[in-house]
Parts: structure tokens; C-alpha cells; sequence
């Protein structure tokens, strides 16, 4: 069956955006395409929306962005939809990630927060210069991240560690994966973010596409990471870069070349303007 796309959803990090975080003008020029023949395009990140490039916010014909791996949904720079994480479940979480050498973060209203000292050492929990800069330039530095989620104590956007080993994160993801109302995912070889139950990408896609009259085989998603993997299943076209983890490549109905190759411009180029996809 042919489907025609009226939406198409695109993770960030290892997907729209090369290596050193950048959108290449072949993307630019096939995105502003796609957006004149009326489909709606969006970033489908688990970046907060403080942490959204600013030439994707201020991208013309972009007005949808969901965020924090779907706990937000962004319309015009306004928040319109919402599904937090209880405070309750993200102490318990915190207590856990202290446990272990991380850099641990918080997210409220669409910005995250991170210890200073951590950030200070980013290059022991961050390889990549590019994501360390992301970080580090995204991020508010607190001088205690726990004094502040108390201070907060309120129910959060996400919750997340990055780990500088990784028998730790394994251990981890274990013990936060035992508990009850959590959904735990990762972008990074390293990291765990932990939103509340029931919130993932995928869900978020879904919802969005519904209040604008689209159905789910109208959809086409891009993703190359754990936490892009429901959202490679829930849509319509799924399509996981090759640079993707292999549980994504498996799910996915197209492998797009890698994000340092356009891959994501190639795709949509090939089969949304100059061509259909038969499932």
C-alpha cells in the first residue's frame, strides 16, 4: 500500500544533525521543501527544549517540537502538552545516580540543570567535543543539583545520569528498570534518562498526529537510538540511520545512511518528494 506522508518526525543527535551538531544545506533545503508542499516537520528530540538549536526553533514552517523524549510537546514556543515524572519516583532515581560517578541532570519547564563541578569536568563523562559543547552551552549549572531538586519539589520533565563507567550504567539501568511507573531509555553508550511511565516518543508522535487529523500510517519517523526505537515502531515509515543501534535497524522499515551522510534529507528526498514507499 502506498502511503502518502503529511508528517515527518526526526530525532536529533545521531539523526538530522551531523557529528559536530550541525544541519548541512542539503537538509535545510530538502526540510523547507517538504514544509512548502504542507507536510509537517519536527524534531522529535530527547534534547529539552532549551537545548533545541536555534536555527530548528526559528526554523520557518516548523511550529511542532517534542521534546524531553515526548514528556513536552511545543507549539510556537508554547508548551501544550505535558506528561511529567512524579517527584516521588525521581528521588528515588537521584538517590540511585549518586551512587555512582555521573553527571546528573534535572529538567524543569523545558530546561535542564546539572552540578557545576560536573560540568567542569565534562571530558571525564563526554568523549565527543561537539556533545560536551551542546551540554555544557544548553545546561544551568547549579552548586548542588540535589539542593535544588529539593528546593524545586515538583514533578519534572526527565531525569538523567551520564556515567563515566560503563558497568555502572549497566548495574544502574537494572535497579531503575526494576521499578514500577518509570520508562528508561538512553541516547548515549553512557547514559540513562528516565521519564515517567508511558512517556516516550513514539506516544507523543501519535498524539500530536491526531489532533492534526493524521494517521499513524502517514507518519514517518527517524531515530538511531534506544530512546528512538518506539517511535521507529509506532510510525507508519520507520527509518533508523546506519549509524544506529541494531535493536533500531531491525525495527525499522528503511536504513537511511548515516546522519554525517544526510541520510535523513536523502530519505525524505527519494521517497516523500520525488517518489512513495510500498510497506
Amino acid at each position: 500500500m502506498n502511503h502518502k506522508i503529511k508528517m515527518i518526525g526526526f530525532d536529533l543527535d545521531g539523526t538530522l544533525l551531523t557529528t559536530d551538531k550541525k544541519m548541512t544545506s542539503y537538509t535545510r533545503e530538502v526540510l523547507e521543501e517538504a514544509i512548502r508542499r504542507n507536510i509537517i516537520v519536527l524534531a522529535v528530540t530527547g534534547r529539552p527544549y532549551s537545548g533545541i538549536p536555534k536555527e530548528l526553533r526559528e526554523f520557518d514552517g516548523i511550529r511542532y517540537l517534542i521534546t524531553s523524549n515526548g514528556a513536552r510537546i511545543v507549539k510556537d514556543g508554547k508548551f501544550i502538552y505535558e506528561r511529567l515524572l512524579p517527584v516521588e519516583k525521581a528521588r528515588k532515581i537521584l538517590d540511585i545516580f549518586e551512587e555512582y560517578d555521573t553527571l546528573r541532570e534535572i529538567y524543569y519547564d523545558g530546561q535542564g540543570y546539572a552540578q557545576e563541578s560536573s560540568l567542569k569536568q565534562i571530558e571525564y563523562y563526554i568523549e565527543s567535543v561537539a556533545m560536551a559543547g551542546y551540554i555544557t552551552s544548553s545546561r544551568l549549572p547549579v552548586p548542588d543539583l540535589r539542593e535544588k531538586f529539593e528546593q524545586e519539589n515538583r514533578d519534572l520533565d526527565k531525569i538523567q545520569a551520564i556515567f563515566r563507567y560503563p558497568q555502572d550504567k549497566t548495574e544502574a539501568w537494572n535497579r531503575i528498570n526494576a521499578l514500577k511507573g518509570v520508562e528508561v531509555t538512553g541516547a548515549l553508550d553512557n547514559n540513562i534518562e528516565v521519564n515517567s511511565e508511558n512517556v516516550h516518543k513514539g506516544i507523543a508522535l501519535l498524539w500530536l498526529a491526531k489532533r492534526l487529523g493524521i494517521k499513524k500510517e502517514e507518519i514517518m519517523a527517524f531515530g538511531d537510538g534506544s530512546n528512538d526505537l518506539k517511535m521507529i515502531c509506532d510510525a507508519g515509515i520507520g527509518v533508523a540511520m546506519a549509524n544506529g543501534i541494531e535493536s533500531v535497524k531491525e525495527a525499522a522499515d528503511l536504513i537511511a545512511k548515516s546522519n554525517d551522510e544526510d541520510g535523513v534529507a536523502q530519505i525524505i528526498d527519494q521517497f516523500v518528494l520525488n517518489g512513495s514507499f510500498e510497506k
